[in-house]
């Protein structure tokens, strides 16, 4: 992987170029309270390599990357700031790479046209993520390896440079992961699933941008931390939000009631651009929340069973 052996990203190495910035290392996530282990039981062992993830070098636990995201979104609800937190993994990083295999639990493309047609405005919107918001790409030692050449001759690709090209595909457009945009993928996971997160939107008015919304389910998510925010729905599409956001954004807007002060978003794909949006216009945090919010609509099953980070001691 072109590491040196204390972990760090050499910065002649491809994934040191594709971040332009040579602070970064891979580090196992350890995060307080969070057991793994009943996922791990049951899912293929491999995942065990997504507990290591990149670590910015001023950036010294996985509990002090919990806690800097839990800062930024709970200062944009006091403050009223726009904050999209935006996730990208296998799905997102399929599309980006103009492929149909972005279509595993739900349709986020029609053809690959839809997707070419697409990629431009999804661009202009990881530019404004990364200047005013946070980045969440799921990168781990497994999914950053180079094929050989020989092997991408006689066998299909399987994956597992899926993150290296996400990444490049960033450096392309000049685009950087920083101390300051960037936290790890599970870190959003974690935070989600925490009393932390329940507590700080106590009393607030937080709005579920989903295609799927059990008001008695969610409510009871939150209760469960002691937590009772005012929860309100925007239903959307449950499929092509990636590739059709346009023609949904002013329908979405006028369901959005007058005063909001988090965004929780689940939308595969199409995440990235409702966040932008929606963070951008009423000036609050609008977090990618994904499999949390199957969790809290007791949907797990649509994410095909638990996820790392999500489970407490």
């Amino acid at each position: 992987m072109n590491l040196s052996t204390s972990g760090t990203i050499l910065p002649d190495s491809p994934l040191g170029r594709a971040l332009h910035d040579e602070h970064f290392r891979f580090e196992r996530l350890v995060v307080s309270g969070i057991d793994n282990e009943p996922v791990l039981a049951n899912n293929a062992p491999g995942q065990r390599e997504e507990e290591t993830c990149l670590f910015h070098d001023s950036v010294t636990s996985g509990d002090a990357y919990v806690a800097l995201l839990a800062n930024r979104i709970e200062m944009g609800i006091q403050k009223r700031a726009p904050l999209p937190v935006v996730r990208f993994a296998d799905g997102e990083y399929a599309f980006y790479s103009g492929s149909l295999r972005c279509n595993g639990l739900y349709h986020q493309a029609e053809s690959v046209a839809a997707i070419r047609e697409a990629i431009p405005a999804h661009l202009r919107d990881i530019r404004y993520l990364t200047e005013h918001g946070v980045a969440a790409p799921l990168v781990f030692p497994g999914n950053v390896r180079r094929q050989s050449k020989l092997r991408s001759l006689f066998k299909k690709k399987n994956g597992n440079d899926m993150a290296l090209r996400y990444l490049q595909l960033l450096a392309k457009n000049d685009l950087k992961l920083t101390a300051s945009n960037y936290v790890p993928f599970y870190a959003v996971y974690a935070y989600l699933s925490s009393v932390r997160f329940a507590q700080a939107v106590e009393g607030k008015t937080v709005c579920i941008v989903n295609s799927d919304y059990n008001a008695p389910a969610c409510a009871e998510w939150f209760e469960r931390a002691g937590s009772r925010p005012k929860l309100v729905h925007v239903p959307i599409s449950p499929s092509y939000v990636a590739t059709r956001w346009d023609s949904m954004r002013e329908d979405a807007f006028r369901a959005v009631p007058e005063q909001v002060d988090c965004f929780m978003v689940g939308a595969g794909v199409g995440a990235l651009q409702i966040c932008v949006d929606m963070a951008r216009r009423y000036s609050a945090p609008a977090i990618d929340s994904g499999h949390i919010l199957n969790m809290m609509n007791d949907l797990e099953r649509k994410s095909q069973g638990p996820r790392l980070f999500t489970f407490r001691r």
